[in-house]
């Protein structure tokens, strides 16, 4: 009997193949596209997933501020922040943080909240780039196209 065939295989830094992937925001509801996202990111959509190792892919997401709330989540999400002073705490809902700076945000909370709150949680959340329309500078590495699925 072959044993080899039976071992469990480790992926480690040297062994693990990277790609790049493009998700197109258009449309699509933000927590159903930011699982998605962390799961690519996490490499779990792989066969060889090493949980210990950054075995996931290059994420890039377009039309990011195109993404989709569902309800009345604009107006009623409240999204907590602490400056560290007494009195410090600030509210926030999704409407307010588009108008101020970005959609891109939302998306960058809600993925950050699905990854793991480790040094390689940190590391896998700067394989993903978000861009507001369709233009991104990452032509070269040939992303291949996905169709998100629930």
């Amino acid at each position: 009997m072959d044993t080899l065939s039976y071992k469990t295989i480790s992926l480690n830094k040297a062994t693990v193949q990277k790609n790049w992937v493009l998700i197109d925001a258009e449309g699509v509801v933000l927590g159903r596209l930011a699982s998605q996202i962390s799961k690519i990111l996490q490499g779990k959509t792989k066969p060889g997933y090493t949980p210990n190792v950054d075995c996931g892919d290059n994420v890039i997401v377009i039309n990011a501020d195109k993404v989709k709330l569902t309800g009345k989540k604009w107006t009623d999400k409240v999204y907590v922040r602490y400056t560290g002073y007494p009195g410090g705490q600030r509210f926030e809902t999704p409407r307010e943080i588009v108008e101020k700076k970005s959609a891109t945000i939302l998306i960058e909370k809600a993925v950050r909240g699905m990854l793991p709150k480790t040094r390689l949680g940190r590391r896998l959340f700067h394989n993903m780039h978000l861009f507001d329309g369709t233009a991104h500078p990452h032509e070269a590495q040939k992303p291949q196209k996905i169709e998100l699925t629930y």
